[in-house]
């Protein structure tokens, strides 16, 4: 049997107010310890994770970036493609002004307005705006100004994924795409996805075991059978539900 977990990061791997992930040691050691393939799959760009993976020590596993849109190979820093962003941006430059001045997105951003938006630190910030794939933003407007702008994006092929923060935009791809291939590239023979808001929805449900971490702060998710629930939020959760699974696995 060969698993491979697939995990979101923030409010499920990483704390959610503090970012820390030192509550899921053990259960990073048990995967370690056993050579099991434990694959990052975040909204953050592949500069953003780059960082992180090194920090958790799984630089040796690929990781999914974007929200789906694409992949981190193994190893070091992969140059950074950018055809799809900009295919991106182009369709939103093309859009009337009506319908366009309301959304600001990353790319109409300055490195201080994103800054001041997330609470990044500059050198952070500056990994976000390089984007390859999706386009986050906000939407300063009506809910019909809204829908009408969602409708004319997805008339262009773009999709529109409200986080409740930001409105991001992509082509359409998501976590549970990455898994899939990712999966199929391991050779996994059974999957488990780890995730803890709806933008984690896909993901969770196209593996084989789903594990929702508690999160009273994430907007409330549909209910998936069988699923697991944790008891506990974010990385003391994530800890507790590993760690049972490979006492199920093994």
């Amino acid at each position: 049997m060969k698993p491979v977990f697939f995990t979101d990061l923030d409010g499920t791997l990483l704390d959610h107010e503090t970012y820390s992930f030192d509550a899921a040691k053990p259960a990073l050691s048990a995967l370690s310890a056993r050579n099991i393939p434990l694959v990052l799959a975040s909204s953050k760009t592949g500069p953003e994770l780059l960082a992180l993976r090194s920090r958790l020590g799984l630089d040796h596993w690929p990781a999914i970036i974007e929200n789906g849109a694409g992949e981190l190979p193994s190893g070091a820093a992969p140059s950074i493609d950018q055809r799809d962003y900009q295919r991106l941006r182009q369709i939103l430059s093309t859009l009337p002004n009506a319908v366009r001045r309301r959304y600001k997105g990353f790319g109409d951003m300055t490195l201080s307005d994103v800054v001041a938006l997330t609470g990044l630190s500059p050198q952070s910030a500056q990994w976000a705006q390089q984007r390859a794939f999706t386009e986050p933003g906000v939407f300063d407007g009506s809910a019909d100004d809204k829908a009408r702008f969602v409708e004319t994006l997805t008339t262009h092929g773009v999709h529109a994924r409200d986080g409740g923060r930001f409105l991001t935009l992509s082509f359409g791809r998501t976590k549970a795409d990455g898994l899939r291939s990712m999966a199929q590239r391991l050779n996994a023979t059974r999957t488990i996805a780890l995730g803890d808001a709806p933008n984690d929805l896909e993901m969770l449900r196209a593996a084989d075991i789903a594990v929702v971490v508690r999160n009273d702060h994430s907007p409330r998710m549909e209910k998936i059978p069988e699923a697991i629930y944790t008891e506990q939020p974010g990385p003391v959760g994530w800890n507790e539900a590993v760690l049972e699974l490979l006492k199920t696995l093994y």
